[in-house]
């Protein structure tokens, strides 16, 4: 009985680790897609991601399901109670960046001439940085490694280095083109959601930090920009 009853407790994490993989993988394809539709103006590939955000919240609730009956059921203590908080919480996070995809893929179709945007050229640049720390945090979290963890934690300031440049540019530019302040403050939003996305890598990587070493990341010195 104790054996089966610990075989199912494996059987219950290996299913809320793949869980929240397939979660993490949806909404890295949806930051990288969403980018390349908003780049091409690609309705049918924005609509893609759009839909896939769907299935993105039906993983979270069963991620959701999964965790209260593992955390009802089997009492897991210590490092297997740090994994399923851990699982839990990465789900919520993981189902933001798909909305941050979503709502930057909704702009397809918004923002007009493109080409004349010079900060356009920064954002892709920012969206894969972005998007590597997506990436690479969910295979620290696969792999339980605090060290890639605490790593990806660094590259964040990067990402906020971008948005604001990105944010002097695109409002020097409304300032010399008024005609084009719709389309760049979408542009500023599109840039607000790859930041987000950004940091919510970041919260991902802190709590693998945590579960895989008990202890939480020392705090970030905050790097205050030139007055």
């Amino acid at each position: 009985m104790a054996e089966h009853t610990v075989k199912a407790f494996d059987d219950d994490i290996t299913r809320l680790r793949g869980l929240v993989a397939e979660m993490g993988g949806l909404a890295e394809l949806s930051v990288s897609e969403a980018m390349d539709a908003l780049l091409r103006g690609d309705h049918d590939l924005a609509a893609g991601v759009i839909a896939r955000d769907k299935r993105i919240d039906q993983l979270e609730a069963e991620v959701d399901k999964l965790a209260i009956r593992v955390l009802a059921l089997r009492a897991p203590m210590a490092d297997d109670l740090r994994e399923v908080i851990a699982a839990l919480k990465i789900a919520g996070v993981i189902e933001r960046i798909g909305d941050y995809a979503k709502n930057i893929a909704k702009r397809v179709g918004i923002i007009e001439g493109r080409k004349r945007f010079e900060p356009l050229t920064l954002i892709p640049a920012m969206n894969d940085l972005a998007a590597e720390m997506v990436h690479d945090v969910l295979t620290a979290f696969a792999a339980r490694d605090p060290v890639a963890a605490a790593e990806i934690v660094q590259r964040d300031a990067k990402v906020d280095a971008f948005y604001d440049s990105i944010f002097r540019n695109l409002v020097s530019f409304m300032v010399e083109n008024p005609a084009t302040i719709s389309s760049a403050a979408q542009l500023l939003f599109v840039a607000r959601n790859i930041e987000r996305i950004g940091d919510h890598a970041t919260n991902i990587a802190e709590m693998v930090y945590y579960a895989s070493t008990g202890a939480n990341l020392p705090e970030r010195e905050e790097v205050l920009p030139p007055a």
